[in-house]
């Protein structure tokens, strides 16, 4: 299961951090142990290293400039930012909507089936249930908002 946040600043990445680590104990039931980051300057802060300390969450820094050591998550962003070209390129939209064709990308994602969730999709195993995918509509068409009277 795949959740994407969006950040101004990378100084932002520890309070989401802390949101998402708080949002996946409360879902799954389960706590945090541990956490491969590379070995950007958001992630190796002495107040993000103290929270993890404190939180009894295991640190593993990949070495600096090997993002192939991190294969799996760099190539499921690589398969992420083309499907939100793809999305925006086929609809002739700005970039401007590149967050949104982001955010549908990963929603997509989670409800396809992968090799490593075997007979399931990634939404089914982290929630039990098949997702709904009845209200699927193509990114970028024209939609009207009914406004009751």
């Amino acid at each position: 299961m795949m959740w994407v946040y969006f950040l101004e600043q990378k100084s932002e990445a520890f309070s989401f951090f802390k949101q998402f680590k708080a949002y996946g104990e409360k879902q799954s039931g389960y706590n945090l142990k541990m956490l491969r980051t590379d070995r950007g300057g958001e992630f190796t802060s002495n107040e993000f290293s103290e929270f993890c300390k404190t939180n009894g969450i295991k640190r593993e820094l990949m070495a600096s400039y090997t993002p192939q050591k991190n294969g799996v998550v760099e190539r499921r962003n690589r398969t992420i930012v083309e499907m939100a070209r793809s999305m925006l390129k086929a609809k002739g939209l700005p970039n401007v909507f590149w967050a949104e064709a982001i955010h549908t990308s990963v929603f997509i994602l989670n409800r396809s089936p992968t090799k490593s969730v075997k007979d399931m999709t990634p939404f089914e195993a982290w929630h039990g249930f098949k997702p709904k995918v009845d209200f699927f509509k193509i990114f970028g068409c024209i939609a009207y908002a009914h406004v009751p009277s």
